[in-house]
């Protein structure tokens, strides 16, 4: 018996200006008329086929998508627009060969009889011939991926001619494979230290990268697929970029196919945009604690295990204070994650980045220079850090 497991994911979100499309593929209120997207994604573990899940989450008009094609990127490369030609496979929306996204929607493609391998990087074509009617539009701005847009219908080009790169996943979010049973998904639930700030463009080295890279050494754990939720700048409590914690678990989470287990590394920016009081820093120490205990037993009632990350130092970045007021405010978060029980199991992010002789900052070797997010060194230290043990 088999069953469909989330191999990939790109938590949607509004588009802010500066990521939207450049012109010409931006006019006004019209996005991506009469233009291809092309881009690509590295599935976790492979399956039997597999489908897309296209969002229109964020979108202000209905989302046109005129074609889409999926084949094999030159070289299995990630990040490049070459394709081979002799690989590509139209997709398909209940045998049809376009889809309309209604507004806040997302639609799922017919399964496409194509097995990629686990870690396998697979390129996806849209071609939009009207465009969307709006420039509210969902992506995934911080794809640490490079992407590219071109003029005309170009879905099954081996190259694009005239094409502009841009570092964003547009409308893609999530593939799925059809797995065998015992294959179950890891979601992932963060902010830019999950998304991979600091991680190499096109190299695939963020902390979840490289966690499943490890996995994939063992056998015991060569089944487990991982979906990366996280997005630059999110928050548990109040909306940032994309929506809180709170608001998104349902969809980002709870809904996902497979998900056997989850991993909440988030909170840094909720202690980091609270003012650095004392009496702030309390109240939003408590409120975070009372999330993550919401979204354990939220998770709980669909039998997924939490894993509970402790929040990184961030000594000397721009959230420090020279009161030590968010210091106080995550030691108290960390206590509470170490020895309240709550969660199913606790993976001790702090203990594996923090500098023994100064343990508010990161030891040097992991700090990509901000003293807040992570080299591909300092990602790699948090994917050693998770214990292999717990998705047996």
């Amino acid at each position: 018996m088999g069953h469909w497991v989330t191999t990939w994911t790109a938590m949607p979100q509004l588009t802010e200006p500066d990521n939207l499309p450049p012109a010409p593929y931006t006019q006004e209120d019209l996005v991506l008329a009469d233009s291809t997207v092309r881009q690509t994604l590295r599935v976790s573990v492979g399956g039997q086929r597999f489908r897309l899940r296209l969002s229109n989450a964020f979108g202000g008009a209905p989302l046109p998508v005129t074609r889409a094609t999926v084949a094999l990127p030159s070289g299995g490369k990630a990040g490049v627009s070459a394709i081979r030609p002799e690989t590509v496979r139209p997709v398909t929306f209940f045998g049809r060969p376009s889809a309309v996204v209604p507004v806040g929607a997302q639609v799922v493609s017919d399964p496409l009889d194509l097995a990629p391998a686990a870690g396998t990087v697979l390129t996806v074509t849209l071609y939009l011939a009207d465009g969307q009617a709006s420039t509210g539009i969902t992506s995934h701005p911080g794809s640490r991926t490079t992407s590219y847009l071109a003029r005309g219908n170009q879905a099954d080009a081996a190259d694009l001619t005239g094409a502009t790169p841009v570092e964003h996943w547009y409308f893609l979010s999530g593939l799925e494979v059809w797995a065998e049973a015992d294959t179950a998904t890891l979601a992932l639930v963060g902010d830019s230290l999950t998304d991979g700030r600091g991680s190499t463009t096109d190299q695939n080295n963020r902390w979840p990268d490289q966690l499943f890279d490890r996995l994939q050494a063992d056998r015991r754990t060569a089944g487990v697929a991982l979906a990366n939720q996280a997005a630059g700048g999110n928050r548990v409590l109040n909306d940032g970029l994309g929506p809180n914690v709170l608001a998104r678990l349902d969809r980002d989470v709870l809904a996902q196919s497979g998900v056997k287990w989850l991993i909440l590394f988030e909170g840094v920016n909720d202690l980091g945009t609270a003012e650095a009081t004392q009496e702030a820093q309390k109240r939003v120490a408590d409120d975070l604690i009372a999330a993550y205990d919401q979204i354990i037993v939220r998770a709980h009632a669909q039998d997924i295990l939490v894993y509970g990350a402790t929040i990184t130092p961030f000594g000397g970045s721009f959230y420090d204070d020279a009161q030590g007021c968010r210091e106080a405010a995550r030691q108290t978060v960390n206590d509470w994650i170490r020895t309240s029980g709550a969660f199913d199991a606790v993976i001790d992010f702090d203990r594996a980045l923090r500098d023994p002789a100064d343990p508010r900052r990161m030891l040097p070797a992991f700090d990509v220079g901000d003293h807040l997010h992570l080299n591909p060194t300092g990602y790699k230290a948090l994917a050693d850090a998770v214990p292999a043990r717990l998705l047996h």
